[in-house]
């Protein structure tokens, strides 16, 4: 008998760690890289290179779930800090920081292919 409960709770041990091998948070399976779009505004993120919504190419700081950078000369808002952070595959919290005033959260949410 006392064979039997180690077996069975060996067996349910070894599924327990097999299970938790191939579960992640689907936060860990995305990335931030992507198309965001917010009404007619549109940013791209390739690693650490973003397109900007005034359409800059340049390079800015990469995480996986997060992206950041400072709003170029040539925009509006130019000096901005802008801070992104992945809250699930299809949703991006967007904020912007000049000087010690942080914005609202802006909801960007992927964009859809139009066809």
């Amino acid at each position: 008998m006392a064979g039997s409960i180690r077996t069975r709770s060996s067996t349910v041990a070894l599924a327990l760690l097999t299970a938790s091998l191939f579960w992640t948070p689907s936060a860990f399976a995305d990335a931030i890289d992507g198309d965001w779009c917010l009404g007619s505004q549109t940013l791209n993120i390739q690693g650490p290179r973003i397109r900007t919504p005034g359409g800059t190419d340049m390079t800015g700081n990469y995480g996986r779930h997060d992206f950041n950078y400072v709003v170029p000369a040539s925009e509006p808002g130019a000096g901005a800090e802008i801070d992104m952070q992945l809250m699930g595959h299809e949703l991006m919290i967007l904020r912007r920081k000049v000087g010690a005033t942080v914005s609202e959260p802006e909801n960007w949410r992927r964009c859809r292919p139009t066809s």
